[in-house]
């Protein structure tokens, strides 16, 4: 395991944008962090860089019933999800879909 050499907390889309063009330029290498469930893998900085800690982009943006879908940002916590779909009737569940 490898720390990053510097951690940003953008909390906008818009800074994400910045800050990943900066490193883009700079030819850093971007480590992006959500909410450490590490259901996705581990965050680890083999070669440096800069670790991008969405954590404060917790917004739930956009949730329709009708299709089931939900829009959130990275920060979104199944925690929050859920406390935000009580009483909907629905439910984020982490699993997997097969077609068998």
């Amino acid at each position: 395991c490898a720390p990053p050499d510097a951690v940003v907390w953008p909390q906008a889309v818009g800074q994400v944008q910045e800050l990943a063009a900066l490193c883009y330029r700079c030819r850093v290498p971007m480590v992006p962090f959500g909410t450490g469930t590490g259901l996705e893998g581990g965050v680890n900085a083999v070669q440096g860089g800069v670790c991008f800690d969405l954590s404060r982009m917790d917004a739930i943006t956009e949730l329709s019933l009708e299709d089931f879908s939900v829009a959130v940002e990275p920060g979104v916590t199944r925690k929050a999800l859920n406390s935000h779909l009580r009483g909907t009737g629905l439910w984020f569940l982490v699993g997997t879909v097969g077609v068998g």
